[in-house]
């Protein structure tokens, strides 16, 4: 029988750990909505004067280039990509990367629903990124830049030539605002701000390159378009979208908490600062991980691993021995016993992932607060063994 660890003495401030919605920024209360344009329309000037300060404050902290548009569109990134893939594909045939759940989830709508012929699926498991040197970039190509499920990232935009004939559609969702993004080799972004600047959820962020217009332009689709998907009127870009005129009708109050959080962001020293805490945050668990006898890296090139969402496999051989349903109740042992003592929530792995922990590191989560946390996930480990050794 084994003796129990002891509680740690210190508990994080804040214990939102989830991968999103993420953490509010530091000293988030509700008096930062004040001044939210409710029960006012997003047509009246009140309401577009906020929304294309979203746009130019987007543009300020994540150094979007000018040539690029960026506009707010409905259904948070899930949306913002959707609308990318059916507007924009059809022209040439298409590559998919997919080490994880959502990019596994664009290659299921691409093939099953845009039912495109010409499809190649480029996929890895979870913990590794696929050869990237396969990428036939005369083809479109999409991929997540950041596997959220996985904690596996691309490490730049090096992969992506210049010379490209088609375009390249990222999903950046837990990558923007933490990771920088190489926009000279992006076509489309996608993005929402309920991730790593901890918005208020439903709304996404797209952005195109003039490529991207140039597609969008001179390629019908020969699919129908729903009409929160259409960006175009008439043959041309419709640019209102890119000014604050949404397709469909905001919260204005999740727009609020945008703009604060945004001015936050600059308040901080911009993107750098940002990126900044990110990798201070995830330095913290790649200590605990590299002293830690249980605790490994689900992300295995140490090049590729998300300072966002930092995913954990348990490597202790007796738990390794167990079937996987018995593996992933250890996992949720441990997330549930965390959550009890009110130090972690929502840090179990994605529903698709390997059994283990997934605990997010980005901008909004203070460096502290990781920092008390480590001590109880050996807390957790040591209960949820303990408690499986009692049960044999």
């Amino acid at each position: 029988m084994t003796t129990p660890l002891a509680k740690p003495d210190l508990r994080p401030a804040n214990p939102r750990f989830s991968s999103g919605p993420c953490a509010k920024r530091p000293g988030w209360t509700l008096d930062a909505l004040a001044d939210a344009a409710l029960g006012r329309s997003h047509r009246a000037k009140l309401g577009k004067a906020k929304l294309a300060r979203a746009i130019a404050l987007t543009r300020q902290v994540l150094q979007v280039p000018e040539s690029h548009r960026i506009g707010i569109v409905p259904a948070s990134d899930t949306g913002a990509v959707e609308m990318a893939l059916w507007s924009l594909l059809g022209a040439r045939g298409v590559d998919v990367l997919a080490w994880e759940s959502f990019g596994a989830g664009w290659v299921t709508d691409i093939a099953k629903q845009l039912r495109i012929a010409d499809l190649r699926r480029i996929e890895a498991d979870y913990g590794h990124l696929p050869n990237l040197a396969e990428v036939d970039f005369d083809r479109d190509v999409v991929f997540t830049w950041n596997g959220t499920t996985s904690g596996v990232r691309v490490p730049d935009g090096g992969f992506i030539p210049a010379d490209r004939a088609g375009l390249t559609i990222c999903d950046a969702t837990s990558a923007a605002f933490a990771q920088r993004l190489d926009f000279a080799k992006l076509d489309v972004v996608t993005f929402s701000w309920q991730k790593v600047l901890g918005g208020e959820a439903a709304h996404g962020v797209l952005i195109l390159s003039p490529r991207a217009v140039e597609r969008l332009e001179t390629h019908t689709p020969p699919w129908p378009l729903p009409k929160i998907f259409r960006l175009t009127k008439g043959g041309k870009l419709n640019e209102g979208i890119f000014k604050g005129e949404t397709i469909n009708t905001p919260s204005m109050l999740c727009v609020e908490d945008y703009l604060d959080a945004l001015e936050w962001a600059e308040g901080l020293g911009g993107l750098d600062a940002l990126i900044a805490r990110a990798d201070a945050n995830f330095a913290v668990i790649d200590r605990f991980v590299a002293a830690s006898d249980w605790a490994e890296h689900l992300a295995v090139d140490p090049a590729t691993r998300s300072n966002t969402s930092v995913c954990l496999s348990i490597a202790d051989p007796e738990i390794r021995a167990l079937d996987p349903a018995a593996q992933a109740a250890f996992a949720k042992d441990m997330a549930a016993r965390l959550e009890a003592e009110g130090v972690a929530y929502d840090i179990g792995a994605y529903r698709d992932a390997p059994p283990g922990l997934r605990i997010w590191a980005g901008a909004t989560v203070e460096t502290a607060d990781l920092e008390a946390l480590m001590p109880w996930l050996d807390w957790a480990f040591a209960g949820a063994r303990s408690a499986l050794r009692a049960a044999a």
